[in-house]
């Protein structure tokens, strides 16, 4: 029996009505930083979304506040257990949206949403001949993992799926359409416009791709690489049956799945790269980042020289 890691990574959304939705943000930080939690909320006048990372204790407590409040008393937490804080400070920001969409037309997942598939509903209708599979994210989420045989939209945020629906995705309205993303906040908006913009047949998963990989019974199956995460460990491993690598290295174009930030500080472009060209490129994107004099790993490796001397 695997032991009990030290710390949990909650990952959570609920849409409902927050009044006042500023000051509940600015309480609310003050309560996570009392509480020792990190991680990035975002509180909006139609709900919250968040992922934080703390001891069980601290997740247990921060669990149990939540679901005393009424708002909040279904909230459904995914649960990671992991080693150490996946962030390192704690933000808790007021938005006018959970996930920017910017449509004219109001969509409230409380009144108009896709059909919600479990893991294994989902696994079953991937198989099946008649459906079209939407990733929900952006490329470069796509570009690290994906359910196999998914759309890959040519998005880099979400706010762009609109256009790039009415432009490339209307030829499929006669298709059964499966949608996913990592949690479910985002199909939620997702399938609500596609049905607005007459698809009939529209389907998400619920609880997203990081629920369907700890299914007992579906273990991950058909989805190949790893899930993009937006804390620092920046990506999760999902297939319990079969590792399949669908990326490839930036540098030499070997198979990798490995996502690093760029080293120079001032860029940070988050790029996949082999430990080989990690090494070579000194973690950096480019010649001109790994010449910048605040290169981070250039430093790092001055200093371990230094430590050994």
């Amino acid at each position: 029996m695997n032991e009990q890691k030290a710390y949990r990574v909650l990952l959570y959304y609920k849409y409902v009505h927050i009044e006042n939705y500023e000051e509940f943000a600015a309480e609310h930080l003050q309560f996570c930083k009392e509480l020792g939690l990190k991680g990035r909320i975002l509180v909006a006048e139609e709900g919250i979304n968040g992922t934080v990372s703390g001891t069980v204790e601290q997740t247990d407590a921060y669990m149990k506040h939540m679901h005393e409040n009424p708002l909040f008393a279904d909230l459904w937490f995914k649960i990671d257990e992991v080693d150490k804080h996946a962030f390192k400070k704690m933000f808790v920001r007021p938005k006018k949206e959970l996930v920017t969409f910017r449509v004219e037309e109001e969509l409230d997942p409380n009144q108009l949403t896709g059909k919600y598939l479990q893991p294994k509903e989902f696994y079953e209708m991937l198989q099946r001949d008649d459906v079209v599979v939407l990733d929900g994210r952006n490329d470069y989420e796509y570009d690290l993992g994906h359910f196999r045989n998914a759309i890959r939209p040519d998005v880099e945020s979400f706010r762009e799926f609109p256009e790039w629906i009415r432009k490339n995705f209307h030829q499929f309205k006669d298709k059964k359409v499966l949608t996913y993303c990592t949690g479910g906040i985002r199909c939620e908006k997702l399938t609500g416009f596609l049905l607005k913009e007459g698809f009939e047949d529209v389907y998400q998963l619920h609880g997203g791709i990081v629920t369907y990989g700890k299914d007992p019974e579906v273990k991950g199956q058909l989805f190949d690489g790893k899930c993009y995460v937006f804390d620092e460990r920046i990506s999760v491993p999902i297939n319990q049956v079969e590792n399949v690598v669908v990326s490839t290295c930036y540098h030499c174009g070997k198979p990798e799945d490995r996502y690093l930030n760029c080293a120079n500080p001032e860029c940070n472009l988050q790029h996949i790269c082999c430990p080989e060209c990690e090494i070579e490129h000194k973690r950096s994107c480019s010649k001109e980042c790994e010449e910048h004099p605040r290169n981070r790993y250039v430093l790092e490796q001055a200093e371990l020289a230094g430590a050994g001397k």
